[in-house]
């Protein structure tokens, strides 16, 4: 795990080292070069003294030296003259050396007599003063020669100088060495206060800075121990039932076909119960939805009760539910289980201060007897369960080869929708987008519905998974788009309203590459601004192919429409992909709403989403909205806009026209 404070504890320690010792090498340079520059200018004006003084009786000894045989040098009377002249002008100076040399580079003179006559004419310092210039360096000497006596680790600055006579031309070089080694001493011992006192300073700084990142260490990790709570409720929300806490028709999918899997290496059988409420649409009519879902997770916790402890339970959406009967002896151990399944359904229930018994049709497929494979196990118990509805309710059908009266009415509706859009069968209806608190039309969603010839009005639930499953929906899903542009043209055309209107995307529309264009050219031939239209995406296709859905979504984005996830909550999309879609608005998902008032899961999930919105700067609308505490809820937490039955339900495009009318909006208002 990730912890700022250890990296600030490593990197203020490093960049600690780093400032002393640049701060120290910094200092001792400085004030090497300063002793250096003092020091110099000390010998300078002690070797002028002597040019001045003592230098005119050698002179013309210095230049000739270079014809005087080496071995008697050091006995010439004027070296024994010059000696005592020099240990005369340097007592009491810090000056441990001299030596002088001639234009030939010979040492013609030197404290240490043992260095008379020898050739320097080659050293550099030697070679700087000839010229006129003056050279000096510093250097530590463990051992030194100095006035006829050795002195030890002694720190000794070198000059050497250039002579000569009033200022004329050079002579001869005069080379000094100092003892600064006191002084080098100070210095150091500065340089230690000096570090001490920022070593001092820069801890107590590290200290106090510490101390701050250590602090927002610890936010960081409770922020990040909250957003991975976050992120696991959302991943939770994904793969169970907000209702019941069973997981979902994804975990049912998965997991059925693990055991099928399973089943199939061990050569053993899997039982798949299907079932649903007999007329629980009639609860939901009479006691309302709350009623309906109080119903709902008392059947859940019933259904458990009678599960085995190998078996897996299911919600998979409204009042269907699933049981996996994972490795059955023999294949009427399901109907057992189906059995016992409807004797506790059954049981009475108190809902609101009612008494009502409800009962439930199990449709009973067995793998690899019925089925071989996942799809065929479904939609066996699928038909088997319908075949338990005809028969009268409250009981089991295992499902035999005849069951295909729900196929056939598949392949039926899917034989007439071929022929619906051609016949101008399908309708859109509208329901408006309500802002909060104001209460006025802010936008509406366009709906499907097909107006059949034998059916009457069927809602998308009753085709859509048909029109996927044979591709129609692209042409289909291109007729929403251009109808409902024209028509919201022709009611701004009317001055009705100038706001987006909403359409949803399904996945196969999503993947197909030429919406773009075809968005593009639909908005052109209605002559709407591409500001006014919102495609609805859901969390599902987006996270099938994270690329692929960024790549369409910004290509969308370019033309100008604007893009909402629908539903949001009721898939699971890392946050970090959140991030990264271009989306503008996000709409909370209906399930949310309908317990918002009643289940505290789903009130926190609701702030969630508002809170995770508002932090990305997105629109926020809720779907579902039928009562006025869901809309306080909603209002105290700032959603922008709400849409549902407390405001209208969907309704033809006259109808709808007629609302958008001022009277009607000021009815509208009041209603919210």
């Amino acid at each position: 795990m990730f912890k700022l404070s250890r990296y600030f504890a490593i990197a203020s320690f490093l960049a600690i080292g780093a400032v002393i010792t640049a701060l120290s090498l910094y200092y001792r340079n400085n004030t090497t070069d300063a002793l250096m520059a003092h020091q110099t200018r000390s010998n300078v004006s002690l070797a002028k003294t002597f040019a001045n003084t003592v230098w005119p009786r050698y002179a013309d000894f210095v230049r000739s030296a270079s014809n005087i045989p080496k071995a008697e040098l050091p006995q010439r009377e004027e070296i024994v003259a010059l000696r005592a002249d020099i240990l005369a002008q340097m007592e009491g100076l810090n000056i441990v050396k001299v030596k002088i040399y001639n234009l030939d580079g010979l040492t013609v003179f030197s404290t240490d007599a043992k260095q008379i006559g020898v050739d320097k004419s080659k050293n550099t310092g030697f070679q700087k003063a000839r010229r006129g210039d003056i050279a000096s360096s510093i250097t530590f000497r463990n051992e030194f020669y100095a006035f006829e006596r050795i002195i030890v680790d002694r720190n000794l600055v070198t000059s050497y100088i250039p002579v000569g006579r009033g200022g004329g031309p050079v002579e001869a070089v005069f080379e000094l060495y100092s003892d600064v080694t006191d002084l080098v001493e100070e210095l150091n011992q500065t340089q230690r206060e000096i570090i001490f006192m920022v070593s001092i300073t820069l801890g107590l700084l590290y200290l106090f800075l510490y101390l701050i990142v250590k602090r927002a260490d610890n936010i960081i990790g409770t922020q990040a121990q909250e957003r991975r709570e976050n992120e696991d409720r959302v991943r939770y929300q994904a793969y169970h039932d907000s209702l019941t806490d069973l997981p979902n028709r994804v975990s049912f999918s998965e997991r059925l076909s693990e055991t099928v899997a399973r089943a199939k290496r061990s050569k053993i059988l899997v039982g798949l119960l299907y079932f649903d409420l007999d007329r629980f649409k009639v609860v939901n009519d009479s006691l309302g939805h709350d009623a309906g879902d109080q119903l709902l997770r008392v059947v859940a916790k019933r259904i458990q009760g009678v599960a085995r402890e190998s078996d897996m339970v299911f919600r998979m959406g409204g009042d269907e539910f699933t049981v996996i009967l994972e490795d059955l002896r023999y294949a009427e151990d399901a109907a057992r289980v189906a059995q016992r399944l409807i004797d506790s359904i059954a049981e009475s229930v108190h809902l609101d201060k009612h008494e009502m018994t409800v009962t439930a049709s199990i449709g009973i497929a067995i793998y690899p007897t019925d089925a071989t494979d996942v799809d065929g196990l479904v939609k066996g118990a699928d038909a088997a369960m319908y075949r338990a509805k005809q028969a009268g309710r409250n009981n089991y059908a295992t499902y035999t080869p005849d069951l295909n009266v729900h196929a056939i009415e598949r392949f039926t509706l899917e034989a007439e929708l071929h022929h619906a859009l051609k016949n101008d069968e399908f309708v859109l209806y509208y329901q408006p987008k309500v802002s909060l608190p104001g209460g006025h039309i802010v936008g509406m969603e366009a709906l499907l519905r097909w107006n059949h010839p034998r059916l009457g009005l069927l809602l998308p639930d009753k085709f859509l998974s048909i029109l996927e499953d044979t591709r129609l929906i692209l042409s289909v899903g291109e007729w929403v788009i251009r109808t409902a542009c024209k028509q919201n043209k022709l009611w701004q055309d009317a001055g009705l309203i100038h706001t987006r209107i909403s359409i949803n995307v399904s996945a196969s529309q999503f993947r197909d590459k030429s919406l773009v264009n075809t968005v593009r050219e639909i908005l052109k031939e209605a002559s709407l601004e591409p500001r006014f239209l919102e495609l609805e995406l859901t969390e599902g296709l987006l996270i099938e192919n994270t690329r692929g859905a960024i790549e369409m979504m910004n290509e969308l984005k370019e033309i100008g429409v604007f893009l909402s996830i629908d539903d949001f909550g009721s898939g699971y999309s890392s946050l970090n992909y959140l991030s990264r879609f271009p989306v503008d608005i996000l709409k909370i998902d209906r399930t949310f709403i309908n317990n918002l008032m009643t289940d505290r899961k789903d009130a926190e999930i609701t702030h969630a989403i508002a809170s995770l919105a508002h932090a990305l700067k997105l629109g926020l609308i809720a779907e579902g909205v039928e009562n006025r505490e869901q809309l306080e809820f909603l209002q105290s937490h700032g959603c922008d806009e709400a849409q549902g039955f407390l405001f209208s339900h969907p309704v033809p495009a006259q109808e709808f026209g007629q609302m958008l009318s001022a009277e009607n909006l000021a009815i509208l208002h009041n209603k919210a």
